[in-house]
């Protein structure tokens, strides 16, 4: 009986960490989302999540609109769900800030070099202004600081609390 009460328990901590990841995933990226409307429209870059999601496919005039920052800011939330599953899955047990920065400038990478052709409105970085790459580098290591601390944090706090249960339980 004490064993099913303890696997069960076990599957419902891991559940609820991974829902918990799911929520830093979509925060992180609504949070980054609005931080780089802020940055658009204060001239620190010269392109925004609009520019990428929607402007891309439609030149409608909506596109140059609040609305357009409300739709891309949600799809930057939903998006930032698989960047959170993909660094729980992989480096969630990684137990530090600095792995955080190394994922923002991965994903920075991937987006400005690799997904940079699927974009024609987009200006590679060759062509972009030192402020916009900046900018923009500085974005992305705080959002995967973000998501990567929070991840790590909660991961590692808890397998402290579970081996803290296990050491009581045992003691009794």
């Amino acid at each position: 009986m004490e064993d099913k009460k303890l696997e069960q328990n076990k599957q419902e901590e891991s559940s609820s960490f991974l829902g918990r990841s799911i929520l830093t995933g979509f925060i992180g990226g609504i949070i980054a989302s609005l931080l780089g409307i802020f940055m658009y429209y204060f001239n620190f870059s010269e392109v925004s999540a609009k520019s990428y999601l929607i402007r891309t496919w439609s030149k409608a005039a909506w596109t140059d609109t609040w609305l357009a920052d409300l739709v891309s800011t949600s799809l930057i939330g939903i998006l930032s769900i698989g960047v959170a599953i993909i660094y729980y899955g992989i480096l969630k047990k990684i137990y530090s800030i600095w792995m955080g920065v190394v994922y923002g400038l991965v994903i920075w990478g991937i987006v400005f070099f690799i997904l940079q052709p699927m974009f024609p409105n987009i200006p590679s970085v060759a062509e972009m202004e030192m402020k916009t790459i900046v900018s923009t580098m500085c974005l992305y290591i705080l959002y995967g600081t973000f998501i990567g601390y929070s991840i790590s944090f909660d991961y590692h706090d808890t397998v402290l609390k579970t081996s803290k249960e296990k050491a009581k339980d045992s003691s009794e």
